[in-house]
């Protein structure tokens, strides 16, 4: 942060909470951060509501997720968030960003950049980054030194333009974008309390509740308004904003999703979902956004302020992050993600052996590095036994069933020189519903393959998550539904075994508490908040 320290302004920041960058850390600890030590009315109705029970909080569906009956059968993160600041590139260096990150979402993109004069502009569309700003005069439409972007899958709100971020507003004080990254499980009832109170909605986002209370509050400086705001809201939010001059980047107190920040050879601050967007466009890492913090990075001057944004709560970040969503090459929450799933794999084997089996075989792409871990532990060899198709389209839109069973071995090959006659070993990252995993081994068997049996480096997911990711409702889970035996005897292999929770909390150690395991353990650290009537909208529907 060298850049930033030798351009902080002199004078005394106007908010007790705010602090400049004045030197250059490599990483700056969560102790760094300020906070009021005396919890606010709103922390103690908090704390009361996580004191509830969870079942009577938790309808059977959070937010209207949808899941093809035939398509893939992992979890799906809904976002991610790249914004950069300082560059003259910013809008090209933000879609190469988009791009590394499509893999958190394909519904929908945008990216809104501020030019010369400060006024915002943005560009979103339905599809791949690529679809979207496939016309090169799109970019040409956000020029400027400061932009953010956003990839979706629709979870709060449904797949329509309207809802693709980053959402431009214009209230009393300027215009504002922004990207969001997770779910507020508290959104219908702020929804219904801002509409009681006159607020016109334009999407089914949980995001635009973020906006309306920014232009509610009556705090200053903006900075004031954003911390005002974040107060209100509960669940995950990795939050970018940005203004005529500055781009501000927002973690919720538990740092349930990520958000990172780097700094290009030219000085420029990115920040990202995951780093392997920042490796792309040559941006140093620095340090994970900290949980309950907002970083504030000046375009005039380029100094680099960070405040708290509510008291501390203790850290819970996805484990799915690790698990699933993230690619291999990206470091989430300060781990190597191909390094925890080799972990998995590894104690996987050390807790669930298949000692008939012959070969391991990973199912492809997500399932690579606990399957590389697994084979290293147990001594068996390693090979690329099935073969995913990545063009092959969504299966579901086929006229008939058969032919709709074909289009799934379009998506999975099976390598039959590696297969037939063996005694497989199947590992995979998660099992969901299972309808992949029981298409998988009619696959292998149809291949030729003496026995199968599934390794899951995963814990059997029982609970639909409430923090961003779109999992089916709980009667979907097909874990939830039956036991182990059931689960095996459905999918159809020889033996099955999942990475127990006890396993998965021994590869964090001391850091296993810091971990949302919620899908895992129905733990849910924030408890959705049921809407209450409004007595306003009761009278305007009686007159």
């Amino acid at each position: 942060m060298a850049a930033a320290a030798a351009a902080t302004a002199t004078t005394a920041p106007s908010s007790p909470f705010l602090r400049r960058a004045t030197a250059a850390p490599t990483t700056v600890p969560h102790y760094q951060l300020r906070c009021s030590p005396n919890p606010s009315s709103l922390e103690l109705r908090q704390r009361a509501a996580r004191a509830a029970p969870a079942r009577a909080l938790l309808p059977d569906r959070i937010t209207p997720f949808s899941f093809d009956a035939d398509g893939d059968d992992h979890p799906r993160e809904e976002c991610g968030v790249f914004g950069v600041i300082g560059d003259p590139d910013a809008s090209s260096l933000c879609y190469l960003g988009l791009q590394k990150l499509q893999h958190r979402g394909e519904e929908g993109a945008g990216i809104a950049a501020a030019d010369a004069d400060g006024k915002l502009k943005s560009v979103t569309g339905l599809g791949l980054v690529g679809d979207v700003f496939g016309d090169p005069t799109r970019l040409a439409k956000l020029p400027g030194d400061a932009a953010i972007g956003h990839v979706r899958y629709s979870t709060a709100g449904a797949s329509s333009m309207r809802n693709v971020q980053p959402f431009l507003a214009a209230y009393r004080f300027g215009q504002l974008a922004v990207a969001h990254n997770g779910n507020l499980v508290n959104y219908q009832a702020l929804r219904n309390k801002l509409e009681a109170q006159g607020s016109i909605f334009n999407t089914s986002s949980d995001t635009e509740v973020i906006l309306h209370l920014i232009a509610t509050s009556l705090s200053r400086p903006l900075l004031s308004r954003i911390c005002d705001a974040c107060e209100r809201l509960n669940g995950a939010y990795s939050l970018l904003f940005l203004t005529a001059d500055k781009v501000f980047a927002v973690r919720d107190p538990f740092g349930f999703r990520p958000l990172v920040m780097g700094r290009r050879p030219n000085g420029a601050v990115v920040f990202a979902s995951e780093t392997c967007a920042l490796d792309l466009i040559d941006a140093a890492y620095e340090r994970e956004v900290a949980p309950g913090e907002v970083v504030v990075v000046d375009r005039r001057d380029m100094s680099v302020s960070y405040a708290c944004l509510v008291p501390h709560r203790p850290r819970k970040s996805c484990v799915f992050e690790h698990i699933y969503f993230a690619l291999p090459n990206s470091v989430v929450f300060g781990h190597a993600v191909h390094e925890r799933r080799s972990a998995y794999g590894r104690a996987l084997a050390e807790e669930s052996p298949a000692p008939t089996a012959d070969v391991v075989i990973p199912v492809p792409d997500s399932g690579f590095y606990a399957a590389l871990g697994f084979a290293q532990a147990s001594g068996l060899e390693f090979q690329q036994g099935l073969i995913r198709w990545h063009y092959s389209g969504r299966s579901f839109i086929q006229p008939s069933q058969a032919i709709r069973d074909l289009a799934v071995k379009l998506k999975l090959a099976p390598v039959r020189g590696v297969i037939t006659g063996k005694s497989v070993v199947v590992v995979d990252d998660s099992l969901v519903r299972g309808t992949t995993s029981s298409k998988i081994v009619r696959l292998l068997r149809d291949a030729g393959a003496r026995e199968v049996h599934m390794r899951i480096a995963s814990p059997p997911v029982i609970g639909s998550c409430l923090y961003g990711i779109d999992t089916p409702s709980e009667g979907e889970l097909i874990s939830n539904r039956m036991d182990l035996e059931g689960v095996r005897r459905t999918i159809g292999c020889d033996s099955l075994a999942f990475l127990s929770l006890d396993k998965l909390h021994s590869i964090y150690g001391d850091e296993a508490h810091e971990l949302c395991d919620a899908c895992f353990s129905r733990n849910y650290p924030v408890l959705p908040t049921v809407p209450e009537p409004v007595p306003e909208l009761v009278s305007a529907f009686e007159d």
